[in-house]
């Protein structure tokens, strides 16, 4: 470790990378955008810019450190739900309903997500894909099929549901400009989270149940 690096780490603050993360996340889920400046992110932070090189390496780092913090809390609460001994029209309605959870909390996640397969190198845009859209592929192949043979969901293709039920959740949030523009309101409230969880939840159901 040179001296540079080693007196940035004693000057850093407990939990100061993992302070930097949550303010990256704060600052584009206000500003509705999936980028950051360095001057704002240690404004609204307190720390020193230069700890974004020391533990991330470059923004772009810092970005892609943000993605797997999110990713990875997702993928281990659908490991887990899939885990749970449960009906798979209560498993489906948990999983719609924590998407819209997840994107009242990240708006920005989808479009990170897109942003960083394109900018980066091949092997880091497969290292995303495997780590996070094939499991959740997966995932959604086994739920379909789980419900499809105990007569319970309609026989569709998993992966025209996926992008269906992850594009109404995002959809939704990341349209702040609508909002504002054509309902004179840009405020992603907890009430209107809740609201969108019930509505998501009927219409999917709705459309992917088989006729009783």
């Amino acid at each position: 470790m040179s001296q540079v690096a080693a007196q940035i780490d004693t000057d850093a603050p407990p939990g100061a990378r993992d302070l930097l993360l949550q303010t990256a996340s704060d600052i584009m889920r206000e500003g509705d955008i999936v980028d950051i400046s360095l001057s704002e992110l240690s404004l609204r932070s307190g720390l020193n810019s230069a700890l974004v090189k020391y533990y991330f390496g470059n923004k772009a780092g810092l970005l892609r450190a943000l993605l797997d913090r999110d990713m990875q809390g997702i993928v281990h609460s659908v490991d887990a739900l899939m885990a749970k001994d449960m009906a798979p029209e209560t498993r489906l309605r948990r999983h719609v309903g924590a998407m819209v959870d997840t994107y009242f909390k990240t708006p920005y996640l989808n479009r990170l997500l897109m942003r960083l397969v394109r900018e980066s190198d091949p092997d880091e845009a497969h290292r995303i894909a495997d780590s996070y859209l094939t499991p959740l592929s997966r995932a959604y192949d086994r739920l379909i099929e789980d419900g499809v043979k105990q007569g319970v969901f309609r026989n569709i293709d998993p992966q025209l549901f996926y992008f269906t039920a992850t594009g109404a959740a995002d959809r939704f949030f990341s349209s702040r400009l609508v909002l504002k523009h054509c309902y004179d309101t840009e405020a992603l409230t907890e009430e209107l989270r809740d609201r969108y969880r019930e509505h998501c939840i009927d219409f999917i159901m709705a459309g992917i149940l088989a006729p009783k």
